[in-house]
């Protein structure tokens, strides 16, 4: 595979499924403006890669000028990891920078709790910071369709409450800084099948942490999120589309309470003011 076959798949042999899922989201969202510098962040998963390609693509043959960096945080990979971020770099064409932190090591050192969302929370803060220095505006980063579906049943089913993953967001720890996700719409099967077509093999979850402990990943609730909506699948194919269109369309009129800038409300609010015909 070269850089220019890689290119091709994307906007050629998996034009419906990735390209314009992409291209929409962009422009539907509003994720992209004149004279952005974004950095594209990549965490060495197919998903970030992906959404490095489709960056480079769109900043090729899109409408709008804007700048592109492409930072890869280190958090503490083991040297065979931070080798095939480096190897899948260079056969993609994504001219990374690279920056070091220590949040495997910190994450490791408070234990307990759930390493996972601390690494997270700490990686953006991370993610942020580098990418100011590099004098970036937005970071992008590649959640797809299937984080946007599975978060807002994880809410739901856990949280108690109803809200999923936005496609931007404005950082309110780093002023002047938004996060995007152009890969709002892409599924995370088209993204598999465009790995395998390239012959390409990335990283899935690096972590010491999990490294060490058996069977995480199938004793997460995101691994049986995932498996609850393959077997709605299997008996309604349009069941995933439908959550994920429910998340743009909320009836507020339905909608028994709410909360927004801090603020709860209720309907019982409005209740008896206005009288059902």
């Amino acid at each position: 595979m070269t850089v220019q076959e890689a290119e091709r798949s994307v906007i050629k042999k998996f034009r419906k499924e990735i390209w314009c899922p992409f291209v929409q989201s962009v422009k539907k969202y509003e994720l992209i403006s004149e004279g952005d510098r974004i950095a594209v962040c990549i965490s060495g998963g197919k998903d970030s890669f992906l959404l490095a390609k489709c960056m480079q693509e769109i900043q090729r043959h899109g409408q709008m000028r804007f700048e592109l960096e492409f930072i890869v945080m280190d958090p503490g990979y083991a040297p065979r990891n931070r080798a095939l971020i480096e190897e899948n770099a260079q056969k993609l064409g994504v001219p990374v920078r690279i920056f070091e932190s220590d949040i495997f090591e910190v994450v490791a050192a408070v234990g307990g709790g759930s390493p996972c969302y601390l690494c997270a929370r700490m990686r953006r803060g991370y993610l942020y910071e580098f990418a100011k220095q590099c004098g970036c505006n937005k970071i992008a980063l590649g959640h797809h369709f299937d984080d946007v579906v599975e978060t807002a049943l994880l809410s739901m089913f856990y949280g108690a409450e109803i809200k999923t993953m936005m496609p931007k967001l404005h950082s309110t720890s780093h002023p002047g800084m938004e996060l995007i996700r152009p890969m709002y719409s892409v599924r995370e099967d088209d993204i598999k099948a465009w790995a395998k077509y390239n012959g390409l093999t990335f990283l899935n979850c690096a972590c010491r942490f999990t490294e060490q402990v058996a069977n995480k990943e199938q004793e997460s609730k995101r691994k049986e999120i995932k498996e609850l909506i393959r077997t709605l699948r299997g008996r309604y194919s349009e069941i995933d589309k439908n959550i994920f269109r429910s998340l743009h369309n909320v009836n507020l009129d339905s909608v028994i309470g709410w909360r927004k800038g801090g603020k709860r409300g209720s309907f019982l609010d409005e209740y008896g003011k206005t009288r059902e015909d």
